[in-house]
C-alpha cells in the first residue's frame, strides 16, 4: 500500500521482490552470518557481539540465527524526525516517502555559468536555503564538500551552516567518529539539551559502512554511540556486485544484508529499541563496463527496499539523481525514474536529490527540477477520494449534458486541488514565445536566483549560534594542534 502525504491507496502497489524471494535472501543471509561471518574492525563491538552469543576468530565474527531474530523483534518499525520547532516532519515507516538532497559532492554545476567548479562553504549555505525553500524537499543534506575549510573537519562547518539556514530535518555525514559526536553536540545545543534532542530528533547520521561483509571501525563507533543515546541512525553497508560480492543480484543482496543485520544486532544489543534504518539502494551488479560507481542502475532498483519492507524497518533510499554530467535527456530520465521507483517500492527517507555524475557533482537547478517532479509524482500516486462530494451527481444532474461548470460553486470549491506545476510549460506556443522561450534549465536557474535573493531560513537565536560556533572552533583548534 502506497501512502503519499497520508493518503492511502490499496490499488497501487509495486514490489521488486515478493515475500518468497525476500525470505530466500534472508535465509541465505543467516547462513552467511553463521558459516562465513563478517569482518568487524572494532574490538568493543566484537566484545558486545560475543557477549550476545556470537563467536569471533580474530576480526571475523559469526552469529547464530537467534541473535538476528531477537534483534529484529526489538528494532522499531518507525523513525520520526522533527523539524527544529519540534513538529513531526518525517514519519519513516510503511510506504511513507520523503525526499531530500545528498552530501559531499566534490564539484558543483554552477547555475549561473553552466560550468563545473570547486564548491565552497557558501555553496553549502546556498544549497541549504534552496532546499529549505522548495516545498517538496522534506529534509536537508549538505550537497557539496566545501574546499575553503579544513578538509579534515569540513563536516563540522557543513553542520553549522545547515543548522543556521533551515528548520527542516537534517541528514548529516561525518568522515570520522569525532565529527558525528560534534554534530550531535550542536543539535543538542540547538534543541536545548540532551534529552530535548532525544525526544525530538531533527537530525540523523548517515553511516557509511565499507561493505556488507567488512564493517569499518568508524561506522561501528557511530552505531554504538547513537544507539547508547537512543538516537536514530541510518546504517548503510553497500556492495558492488561483481567487485566485492557476487555479480548476481541475489548474491550481492544476501552478502550486503549480512552487514545490515549485523548493524541491527549490534544496535539492539547496545540498547533494545534503538531506532535504525536500512539501505534502500544497491544490492545489485556494479557497472563492470565502466567500473564507475553509478547512482542509477536498472538492475538494483527496489531490491534493497524490498528487503527493508520485508523486515518492516525504516528504509533510507536514493532518488532524484543522475549519472549524466549535464542537464540533458539522460539527466531527466534517470532523475524521474529513480524518484518514481523509490516512491513505488516504499523507500522512506530518500536522499541524493540533485546529484549528478556518479555523485561527484551537485546541482541546485536539478534540485529545483526534481522538486517539480516530486510534486507531480505525489499527485499522480495519491489516493482518489470517492464520495458524494467528489462524485458530484447533483451537480451533473443540475448542469446536464450541455451545462458549464466553470463558474459553478462546486468548481470554485475544488479547482485549486490539482497539481499545477510552476516550472513545467503547459501553455500554448505563443505564450511560451511571449515569456522568452525559456528552457527548463533556464527556468530552474531563475528559480534558484529568486530563492537566493528572497528566501532566508528561520535564524537560530544568537546565543545558540554562539554555542554551535564554539563547537566548530573547538574542532578547528583540535585539528590545528595535531
Amino acid at each position: 500500500m502506497i501512502s503519499t502525504h497520508d493518503v492511502s491507496m490499496n490499488s497501487a502497489k509495486y514490489a521488486r521482490m515478493g515475500e518468497q524471494e525476500c525470505k530466500k535472501i534472508h535465509m541465505a543471509t543467516l547462513e552467511i552470518l553463521e558459516r562465513t561471518g563478517v569482518d568487524v574492525h572494532d574490538e568493543k563491538a566484537r566484545d558486545i557481539l560475543i557477549d550476545g552469543g556470537a563467536t569471533a576468530d580474530g576480526i571475523r565474527v559469526r552469529m547464530p540465527e537467534h541473535m538476528v531474530t531477537s534483534a529484529l523483534s526489538t528494532a522499531p518499525e518507525r523513525i520520526t524526525l522533527y523539524d527544529r520547532n519540534k513538529n513531526a516532519a518525517i514519519r519513516a515507516w510503511g510506504y511513507n516517502t520523503y525526499y531530500g538532497g545528498g552530501s559531499d559532492c566534490l564539484n558543483i554545476l554552477d547555475h549561473n555559468t553552466g560550468k563545473r567548479r570547486d564548491p565552497i562553504l557558501q555553496d553549502v549555505i546556498n544549497a541549504a536555503r534552496v532546499m529549505d525553500a522548495l516545498p517538496e524537499i522534506d529534509f536537508l543534506m549538505s550537497l557539496v564538500l566545501p574546499r575553503d575549510v579544513h578538509q579534515s573537519i569540513y563536516d563540522r562547518y557543513q553542520m553549522e551552516v545547515m543548522l543556521n539556514n533551515t528548520t527542516k530535518p537534517i541528514v548529516f555525514v561525518s568522515p570520522d567518529f569525532e565529527g558525528c559526536r560534534a554534530a550531535v553536540e550542536m543539535c543538542e545545543a540547538v534543541a536545548g539539551g540532551v534529552e530535548e534532542f532525544k525526544r525530538h530528533p531533527f537530525a540523523t547520521c548517515y553511516i557509511n559502512v565499507t561493505s556488507g561483509m567488512v564493517i569499518n571501525e568508524e561506522a561501528i563507533q557511530k552505531c554504538i554511540y547513537l544507539a547508547e543515546k537512543g538516537l536514530p541512525q541510518l546504517w548503510i553497508p553497500l556492495n558492488a556486485g561483481g567487485v566485492n560480492s557476487p555479480a548476481t543480484t541475489a548474491g550481492c543482496m544476501a552478502s550486503m544484508n549480512a552487514g545490515i543485520m549485523l548493524g541491527i544486532v549490534l544496535s539492539q544489543l547496545v540498547k533494545k529499541g534503538a531506532p535504525i534504518a536500512v539501505p534502500g539502494w544497491n544490492g545489485g551488479p556494479y557497472n563492470l563496463q565502466t567500473m564507475v560507481g553509478n547512482y542509477v542502475l536498472a538492475d538494483e532498483q527496489g531490491v534493497a527496499t524490498s528487503m527493508g519492507r520485508y523486515y518492516n524497518l525504516p528504509v533510507f533510499g536514493l532518488g532524484g539523481s543522475t549519472d549524466s554530467k549535464t542537464l540533458d535527456h539522460q539527466c531527466a530520465i534517470e532523475m524521474t525514474i529513480s524518484l518514481t521507483t523509490a516512491l513505488l517500492h516504499g523507500a522512506n527517507i530518500v536522499h541524493d536529490v540533485g546529484f549528478m555524475d556518479a555523485g561527484l557533482q551537485g546541482s541546485l537547478q536539478l534540485l529545483v527540477m526534481a522538486n517539480e517532479t516530486i510534486g507531480f509524482l505525489r499527485a499522480a500516486t495519491k489516493g482518489v477520494t470517492v464520495d458524494d462530494e467528489t462524485l458530484a451527481l447533483d451537480v451533473i444532474e443540475e448542469q446536464g449534458p450541455t451545462g458549464t461548470y466553470l463558474s459553478h460553486p462546486h468548481t470554485l470549491r475544488h479547482y485549486k486541488e490539482p497539481f499545477y506545476s510552476k516550472l513545467f510549460d503547459k501553455g500554448s506556443y505563443s505564450m511560451w514565445e511571449k515569456k522568452g522561450k525559456l528552457t527548463m534549465e533556464q527556468k530552474a536557474a531563475k528559480v534558484v536566483d529568486e530563492i537566493l535573493k528572497k528566501h532566508k531560513g528561520e535564524p537560530l537565536p544568537e546565543d545558540v549560534q554562539a554555542k554551535i560556533k564554539a563547537i566548530v572552533k573547538r574542532e578547528q583548534d583540535w585539528i590545528d594542534s595535531k
